[in-house]
């Protein structure tokens, strides 16, 4: 086996491979960027080799120091993780000249899989089924618009080197074809260098499975199950599962058969997915191949009993496939949550900031939590917002179900914004919990995801404020003192009445308290309520109310308290004082940064004449493209940024001057 392996990645993925490596005794090196200094990869890895500035273009995708690191350290291999440089060929090329084992498949592998339209023509000679489409060279605008007509509407159009839902446009109709082909060669060029695209007709409904599927040096295949991966916002997966529900054995078995068939067709090495686009009926279309270990590879894991990465570094190294099919079967059901830095209910805009308040659930058989975030660590804009995985393991889909909700009430966060109590009322929703599955799940549920939640009971108001009181007696020195302590002393001592206020969605709230025996009456919004309470630890406390006794989670930043229950977390704030000013009315005209971010397009000129939603500029945070539009007819007077230029939130873009006030 290696002695020792560089793992060319940060964050959750780094720690996940240096926790195999460790468990067979390889040593491990990280590499880091300006920002990741002070990571928990660089911490628990056994040497760590700074590789550039924080932007990824300037570290981790800059493959000769990455390569000079191995160089330098004696690595005889090198992990990429996913992301990055994972499905690089020209890195898996450098690994492969200066003597470096590429934890990987080979370069021909990655060159075949690698753009869209190869790859489908590969799977067609394979007998892999496809989706009805237009997968050749001839990139002549009216000629692909004449495919797209002979397909039938609606059609997607797809970057052929593209990903992470970046270089997708669906067409409705036959007029609207060759403005969306522009937009989208537009887009392929900037994100991939390569304006090519493939036609495909679109499958109403779909649901996105992927077959696990790995190989070896010895000619050996075998597939580990598959995955549902339909839950989806933007393109990106919010929600995975294993093994995929309500499919009928037949149709998983001939998928399963298809991607070890996709597979053997490129004479595959090592971990790889195959993905589907599969019909509400089970009939299955090759979607692509993903040359590496994927986000979601801790499902398959928790099902198999299975080490994927220790079978990536077995392989690697040249030993056969530690498991052959017949050996490897379903136990149980596994749900991973990926919990991001980002505001469900403001269209999933990345959150920038620190984490003051992290507390992960308790890990067990059924708990499993990837990261690499600890409490204190910041979110940048420079890499993806990701805070953890959440991986739950039950006998069967109920079970699991039922475990995620508990995990993720006990999941906690504070600082910045988080999806914790999007994913939960996910999980919760008709939708999921009846494995009613398509990519369009998020949208059909959006009133129950991100419709106006329930007010806050004033049984938990009550609670809160207790809580603001109980830790005002905590932290009071004096009131600290045994003596003060003593139940007949510091109630003649202390003002028998006090009053707690707080915002609550910005609306002033006021719960007043009076001393009583062995505890408080409360009185909000014209109710009393007769109560106890006892500070367990910094971040606990247990409320008495009407005779029932219920544990809280809390955590005191420098805007207010926050409570968790029930998967939800409820912020109540601290009133600040107000300075109210009239509205600058030269203001109305500016368009703000929604978040921080790069300016990657400016697409008018100063004195611009616009109409009403054309895109002025682009913003790119967290490898989403934001478009700023046009909110009304009028002239942009002003730019404010280049392309490349770093904004902050709220930071002014450009000049805007409506066209009535022109006139």
């Amino acid at each position: 086996m290696f002695n020792k392996i560089l793992i060319a990645n940060r964050g959750e993925i780094a720690c996940r491979v240096i926790r195999s490596a460790k468990k067979l005794g390889i040593a491990t090196v990280a590499v880091y960027s300006d920002a990741d200094a002070q990571s928990q990869h660089v911490k628990q890895a056994d040497e760590a080799v700074y590789i550039g500035e924080s932007p990824a273009a300037q570290s981790y995708l800059q493959v000769d120091r990455i390569i000079q690191a191995a160089l330098d350290t004696g690595a005889q291999a090198i992990h990429p993780g996913y992301g990055f440089l994972s499905e690089n060929d020209q890195f898996a090329e450098a690994c492969k000249k200066n003597n470096i084992v590429f934890i990987g498949p080979p370069v021909e592998a990655i060159l075949a899989m690698g753009l869209k339209a190869t790859s489908k023509a590969l799977m067609e000679k394979a007998g892999v089924p496809l989706t009805p489409g237009y997968h050749g060279t001839n990139q002549d605008a009216e000629f692909l618009k004449q495919q797209a007509d002979a397909i039938g509407y609606p059609v997607l159009i797809k970057a052929s080197a593209g990903g992470g839902g970046k270089g997708m446009r669906l067409v409705e109709q036959s007029e609207d074809f060759l403005a969306a082909l522009a937009s989208c060669k537009s887009e392929a060029k900037a994100s991939f260098a390569n304006d090519d695209v493939l036609i495909e007709r679109y499958v109403v409904q779909p649901r996105h499975i992927e077959v696990q599927v790995f190989g070896d040096t010895h000619g050996n295949y075998v597939h580990l199950f598959e995955r549902d991966c339909s839950v989806q916002r933007r393109h990106q997966k919010v929600l995975e599962e294993a093994p995929a529900p309500k499919m009928a054995e037949p149709k998983l078995e001939a998928m399963r058969q298809a991607a070890i068939d996709a597979a053997r067709a490129v004479n595959y090495v090592g971990a790889g997915t195959v993905e589907f686009i599969v019909e509400q009926d089970g009939t299955a279309y090759f979607m692509e191949m993903n040359t590496r270990l994927q986000v979601e590879h801790p499902v398959t894991e928790m099902i198999t009993g299975q080490d994927l990465v220790e079978w990536q570094l077995r392989v690697a190294y040249g030993e056969p496939l530690p498991k052959q099919q017949h050996e490897l079967s379903i136990h149980g059901h596994a749900l991973e949550a990926r919990v991001y830095a980002e505001e469900p209910e403001k269209g999933f805009l990345p959150a920038i900031g620190k984490i003051h308040y992290l507390s992960y659930p308790s890990q067990n058989a059924h708990v499993r939590v990837d990261s690499g975030i600890v409490e204190g660590d910041e979110i940048t804009t420079y890499y993806d917002p990701m805070i953890a995985k959440l991986i739950v393991w039950g006998k069967n889909r109920e079970a699991a179900l039922t475990q995620m909700h508990h995990a993720l009430s006990q999941f906690h966060v504070d600082g910045l914004g988080n999806n914790i109590a999007f994913l939960d009322r996910l999980v919760r929703c008709e939708s999921f919990a009846t494995a009613n599955l398509d990519t369009g799940l998020i949208q059909r549920e959006e009133a129950f995801l991100l419709g106006p939640q329930p007010q806050v009971s004033p049984e938990l108001v009550v609670s809160a404020a207790l809580t603001e009181l109980l830790s005002r007696f905590a932290n009071n020195k004096t009131a600290n003192n045994p003596v003060w302590q003593a139940e007949s002393l510091w109630r003649v001592n202390v003002n028998a009445r006090y009053a707690v206020k707080f915002a609550i969605n910005g609306i002033e709230n006021v719960v007043h308290f009076t001393a009583q025996n062995q505890g408080y009456l409360a009185e909000y919004d014209g109710q009393s309520y007769t109560m106890s309470g006892q500070i367990m630890d910094a971040h606990h406390v247990k409320i008495e109310l009407a005779g029932r006794k219920t544990n809280y989670a809390f955590s005191f930043s420098d805007s207010g308290l926050t409570v968790y229950h029930n998967g939800q977390s409820h912020h109540f704030a601290h009133i600040q004082p107000s300075f109210n000013s009239e509205d600058d009315a030269a203001d109305a005209g500016n368009l703000k940064a929604p978040m921080p971010g790069v300016i990657t397009q400016v697409l008018v000129q100063p004195n611009s004449q616009v109409k009403k939603d054309d895109v002025l500029l682009t913003l790119e945070a967290m490898k989403i493209e934001y478009s700023i539009r046009a909110p009304q007819d009028g002239v942009v007077a002003a730019a404010y940024f280049q392309p490349g230029d770093q904004v902050k939130a709220g930071d002014e873009l450009v000049e805007f001057v409506v066209l009535e006030d022109v006139a």
